[in-house]
């Protein structure tokens, strides 16, 4: 089994959720890797499937993807290129349009501004999970929704959860882990 954990925007492997969960994962044997991205006027669609490509060949039936907030849109473009199915997603705070927030539009333009290959997407993973908090500063329930209604996704409103990151209190995420202990039995 492993998990990939991707971040958001500007974001790292050290910030919110992501330590806390990596280390639970790694209680019960469970490889996760969590790479760090390009960020800044690096990031770009193009720039992050090259940060990953390493780790193209280990992706397998036994893999689960998890992004938050532009995480989701890197790993929805990533199920579009693999001819692998995958176990499952868990999609945090997910969007694939712009937000109306000028300095992330112009950061997010390449992860966003596609056509999304759905059928292929959902070719390549069939068990989608979305969270979507209904006081996200920055991306909107419909927005998550979106994500949800084309990918066939359950879809988690966590009430008060802001942008599930440190700054909203986020530090770990139990309902989360929960899920994917679920998905991996």
């Amino acid at each position: 089994m492993k998990v990939f954990i991707i971040h958001g925007t500007n974001g790292n492997s050290k910030e919110n959720w992501f330590p806390w969960l990596k280390e639970e994962l790694e209680k019960t044997n469970i490889e996760t890797i969590v790479p760090d991205f390009p960020t800044g006027d690096m990031q770009s669609l193009s720039s992050w499937l090259e940060s990953f490509q390493p780790y193209i060949g280990r992706i397998d039936g036994d893999c689960i993807f998890v992004g938050h907030s532009l995480g989701p849109a890197f790993i929805l473009s990533v199920l579009e290129q693999i001819d692998t199915r995958i176990r499952a997603a868990f999609l945090v705070a997910p969007f694939v349009s712009k937000l109306g927030i000028e300095q992330f539009d112009k950061s997010n333009k390449t992860f966003v501004e596609k056509e999304f290959n759905w059928e292929k997407i959902k070719t390549n993973c069939t068990d989608f999970t979305v969270y979507a908090s209904d006081n996200d500063p920055y991306v909107s329930l419909e927005r998550s929704r979106f994500v949800a209604d084309h990918t066939d996704a359950k879809f988690k409103v966590v009430h008060g959860a802001g942008h599930f990151n440190a700054a909203a209190g986020y530090t770990k995420f139990k309902q989360l882990l929960e899920d994917i202990k679920s998905a991996l039995q």
